[in-house]
């Protein structure tokens, strides 16, 4: 088969394209055709070494993707299905960018009837939403949430989930990408490039930023009593803490990765991503098209955000 790898961990020049062994799956495993896979920001994250997992060379690379079932030792798949996984390329397993992928089966989904190949570029970032937002935050309905760095794919799928469970949903993104907040369910969107920006923003129950820049000298004064802040960007980043404005607000700071995530947080998320992919709730704006030959660019583009929406290889 043909597969996107790397035999030592570094830059995005590491990301080799050719033959690999077809791979030989296990007694629960599933083997699939792939058919398109997406680049996540977590998949730069472990090819670095920035993000240090259990791995063997030659590593695949890639977390996503979306195929069709060749053979499968359990009922529930069967030949020719079409599935979906967003947990690959992790903590000893080997990734999805290649032709194709030996998944376990407790981490494979059936892709919901009508459903087409751009579902993958949504997969991860409504995962990560999902479990953010009802498994960390404890999000209720009625509450103000404010995400921050609303336009990118994460952003998105948290602005979409929290406006379909009753949020009201507060957005703050570049200029051009306020269009596309309102129409993911933003309630208001604000430049976040505005100077007074946090003396605009109202107070808020939970705040997600997904811009990894954790300025929390003025986002914790933002928190309502009871507030969370969703911490899930920003590896290198070390901000001042405001600790008296955090705690007389019995406020908290909730730090996760889907990467952490178990097999049944996994499945619940899954659930609520397919029900979003049926019903159009959930939907991504697809940046670039790609074939795998180009992965390394992928992520070379991926890591100086040059694509503005999700970047999706065609296999």
């Amino acid at each position: 088969m043909i597969a996107a790898y790397v035999t030592s961990l570094g830059g995005s020049s590491e990301i080799k394209v050719g033959p690999l062994p077809d791979p030989s799956p296990g007694p629960r495993e599933v083997l699939v055709k792939v058919s398109a896979v997406a680049v996540n920001h977590v998949d730069t994250f472990v090819r670095s070494g920035a993000y240090r997992t259990d791995l063997s060379f030659p590593f695949v690379i890639g977390r996503d993707l979306v195929g069709t079932v060749v053979s499968s030792p359990v009922d529930r798949f069967a030949p020719g299905d079409r599935v979906w996984c967003n947990s690959l390329g992790h903590d000893g397993r080997q990734g999805s960018f290649s032709e194709y992928c030996a998944v376990p089966a407790d981490r494979l989904y059936p892709l919901p009837d009508g459903v087409s190949d751009d579902a993958v570029a949504v997969l991860h970032p409504a995962a990560t939403a999902y479990l953010g937002l009802f498994e960390h935050a404890d999000a209720g309905y009625g509450e103000t949430i404010v995400v921050l760095g609303a336009g990118g794919g994460v952003g998105s799928a948290v602005v979409q989930l929290a406006s379909t469970a009753g949020m009201r949903v507060i957005a703050t993104a570049r200029a051009a990408d306020a269009e596309w907040c309102r129409e993911c369910g933003a309630d208001e969107v604000f430049d976040y490039a505005d100077p007074d920006l946090y003396e605009k923003l109202p107070a808020a129950d939970v705040l997600w930023d997904n811009a990894g820049r954790h300025d929390l000298i003025s986002a914790v004064p933002l928190l309502a009593r009871g507030g969370r802040i969703v911490a899930m960007a920003g590896m290198q980043s070390m901000p001042t803490l405001p600790i008296g404005e955090l705690y007389t607000r019995d406020a908290s700071i909730r730090g996760f990765a889907i990467s952490n995530a178990g097999v049944a947080a996994l499945g619940a998320a899954a659930r609520v991503v397919n029900r979003g992919l049926s019903t159009g709730i959930l939907r991504a704006r697809i940046g670039a098209r790609l074939p795998l030959s180009a992965a390394a660019e992928a992520h070379r583009a991926q890591e100086e955000g040059e694509a503005r929406g999700r970047i999706v290889l065609e296999i």
